[in-house]
């Protein structure tokens, strides 16, 4: 990483893996950006740039550093591996760079009174990440071949999915009158034996086949 590569992230702006911060004001909300990045494709959290991609810089750049570790410390669960460099515009402002992989140990979450939140990346968004995909991300950690019967309720889905190409849970517990508890079930087997993808939104996860 260079200065040249955080002008390079500045130009191109936020997206499924860059996410910009001016300063680390309120840095336990700052830690659901890297709980997200960490929980889909991995990425960069950038403090000192503004959201227009100003390269701004922060005064005491390694204070924000240090807010920043402490948060990540007290906040975010299990334990998140990344690695953090600080680049120096001029004698006086700097830029923090947290590097963040795609993680072997997702989902990572944030614990809040008794709740275990996650988050994703939705394009240049951060978003809580539904029960589905929390279940997906647990379980799709050990990979393992996928037993399961083909009957009404996946007959059903298949011919809504030929039908409208992609489908919702609401969409696919009501089509095939199922509660909800077993069409997310259903759902989330299929997506975990490769039949389906999961498509994260802000609102609604949508499905679909496997190309």
């Amino acid at each position: 990483m260079t200065l040249q590569d955080i002008h390079k992230y500045a130009q191109q702006g936020e997206g499924l893996t860059v996410e910009f911060k001016k300063k680390a004001a309120y840095p336990d909300k700052i830690v659901r950006e890297m709980i997200a990045l960490a929980n889909t494709e991995g990425g960069v959290l950038l403090i000192g740039v503004d959201d227009d991609g100003t390269v701004s810089g922060q005064r005491f750049i390694e204070e924000e550093v240090f807010v920043m570790e402490k948060a990540i410390k007290d906040f975010i669960f299990p334990d998140l591996n990344y690695e953090v460099e600080v680049f120096k515009l001029n004698p006086k402002k700097g830029v923090a760079v947290f590097s963040i992989p795609k993680s072997a140990n997702r989902p990572h979450y944030i614990k809040e009174e008794k709740q275990r939140r996650a988050f994703i990346r939705v394009k240049d968004k951060t978003v809580k990440a539904s029960k589905e995909v929390w279940e997906i991300l647990r379980r799709g950690k050990h990979p393992k071949d996928m037993v399961f019967t083909y009957g009404d309720k996946e007959t059903v889905l298949m011919q809504a999915l030929a039908e409208k190409g992609v489908l919702t849970l609401k969409e696919y517990a009501s089509r095939a009158k199922l509660p909800r508890f077993l069409a997310s079930k259903t759902l989330v087997r299929l997506v975990l034996a490769n039949v389906l993808e999961i498509i994260p939104q802000e609102i609604e996860d949508q499905y679909r086949l496997k190309e």
